[in-house]
Order: C-alpha cells, then sequence, then structure tokens
C-alpha cells in the first residue's frame, strides 16, 4: 500500500534529494526509493555455457527472458556482494545471484553488452538482470524484497571481509548457520591489480503477484576492475537451492574473468514499473 507523497531531504546532495513515497511492509514502512548511502560492493563475473543458463531461468520461472549477455555458446552470469553500511532501511548484507536476460522477443547482440554502460532510465533500454537468488541478513530488507518487487530473498548470515587486494565472503546456509564446512558459497581470494572502472546501474526484471517489472536502479561511486582475479567461487555442504543452482551452473570451484569492486558504491532502488 502507497501512501502520500513526501520527501528525503539529503543535505546538499541531489543524488539523494528525491521525493519518496511509503510503502508499508510487513515489517513496518519502507520509503522509496530506498537510498544507499555507503556500501561496499564486489560483483564477480562467469562465463557459463548458454544451455545451462536457460535451464536455470525455465526451473526459475523465468523462460521468457533470454541471457542477454552471450559470445562463443557461453552467456554471462553475476555475483554481486554488498555491504550496505548506511541506507534508508537500515544497514545489511546481500548476495545476488543474477543473469543479465533480454525480454521476450529481443535476440542478443553484442551490442547489448554495452546497455549495461547506458541511461538505465532510458525506454530503449533492454538488457535487464533477473536475480535468481538474492540472500540477506535482515528480515527488513527480506520483507522490502519480497513484497513490493517479488525479488527471490531469504535471510542467513553473510560475512563479508576485504582487506587491500583480498576478499573472503561467505553466504551461510540458513538450516546450518555459521557452519563454513555447510556453507551455501564461499567467494575468497586475491583479486591482484586493478584499473578505474565505470559504475553500473542495473535494470532489474523481476516478476511481483504474477506480473513483470522493470525497475531502474541508479548507481554512482565507480571503482576497480580486475581482470581474471585469483578469486574463486567454491559451495560448502549445503543443500539449499541456492548452493544446487550454483552446482547446475557449473560454477562450484569457478574463477570469475571479472571482478568490480569499490568502497564508494551508491544507489536508489525505487518502485518497479510493470512492463509493457
Amino acid at each position: 500500500m502507497r501512501h502520500s507523497l513526501s520527501f528525503a531531504p539529503q543535505g546538499d546532495d541531489p543524488f539523494f534529494d528525491v521525493p519518496a513515497t511509503t510503502v508499508q511492509t510487513s515489517t513496518g514502512p519502507v520509503q522509496l526509493p530506498i537510498l544507499y548511502r555507503r556500501t561496499r560492493n564486489l560483483n564477480a563475473f562467469f562465463m557459463v555455457p548458454t544451455e545451462r543458463v536457460n535451464r536455470v531461468l525455465v526451473q526459475k520461472g523465468a523462460g521468457a527472458l533470454s541471457p542477454g549477455c552471450q559470445i562463443g555458446g557461453r552467456a554471462l552470469v553475476a555475483l554481486a556482494c554488498y555491504d550496505y553500511q548506511d541506507t534508508s532501511i537500515g544497514p545489511y548484507r546481500e548476495i545476488g545471484l543474477a543473469v543479465p536476460v533480454l525480454p521476450p522477443g529481443v535476440r542478443p547482440t553484442l551490442g547489448h553488452w554495452l546497455q549495461t554502460l547506458t541511461d538505465v532510465d532510458s525506454p530503449s533500454r533492454q538488457l535487464g538482470f533477473h536475480v535468481l537468488h538474492l540472500p540477506v541478513d535482515t528480515e527488513a530488507a527480506c520483507a522490502a524484497g519480497r513484497e513490493i518487487w517479488g525479488l527471490p530473498k531469504f535471510v542467513t548470515p553473510i560475512a563479508y571481509e576485504d582487506t587491500p587486494g583480498q576478499a573472503r565472503i561467505v553466504l551461510h546456509d540458513p538450516r546450518h548457520p555459521y557452519r563454513a564446512d555447510l556453507a551455501i558459497l564461499r567467494l575468497e581470494g586475491r583479486l591482484g591489480t586493478g584499473l578505474p572502472g565505470p559504475s553500473v546501474s542495473p535494470l532489474l526484471y523481476s516478476r511481483h503477484e504474477g506480473r513483470w517489472l522493470r525497475t531502474p536502479v541508479q548507481v554512482r561511486g565507480g571503482g576497480q576492475a580486475h581482470v581474471r582475479p585469483a578469486l574463486h567461487l567454491r559451495t560448502g555442504g549445503s543443500a539449499h537451492p541456492m548452493a544446487q543452482v550454483i552446482r547446475e551452473l557449473g560454477l562450484d570451484g569457478a574463477r570469475p574473468w571479472l571482478a568490480m569492486a569499490t568502497e564508494r558504491f551508491q544507489s536508489r532502488l525505487p518502485a518497479g514499473q510493470p512492463m509493457g
């Protein structure tokens, strides 16, 4: 339920000084857009056989979408890790397993790879991200994601550690919290030398209450791009559906071809709009 228009002033920063509405969730009111003022972020990108990605999209009820970044029989899959330290719904951590996708009837081209760098609010933007799993570590963040956008969130402990040039992120199984041997995933290793990289503002495609939503997320902050970092993604002994999807994609033990890391991530997450 949306309520009357209000405003969320954020000092002199126009990025955060935007009109807002309030939406009621099962854990309390949430102001939209959600504002993310200070965040650590690490994104790891993997190339996976396209038939595996298509199979998982069908299993997740998104078979109408097609992998949007393809080359040589392989498709891009992203693992996005966030340590949200200052947000309008409180601090929390989140890990998203997502596929860049295109709407029904759109054939992927090499040009779609570059759409991640184009205006996320443009009606011509076709490439979006469909989230397969999105664990968080607070009930408020889980309720907002599930009830406002239909995102596949669940609550579980998340460890996020990084030092210069290193990363160790552990997603625990909610049925076996803090059992490292039964973790859903571990992403750890060396990032190596980085080069300045751009911010990527994702367009989210999610299914909520029987309809597809299109949600443009504004991001700024930039970061460092690391080509072929010495990071490895591994699952533990977890039987959780997210661990099973990682294995089905062939990502257990995989090394990303690219990682993007930043401590300057800022964003706005607005309400979604029905897709045409």
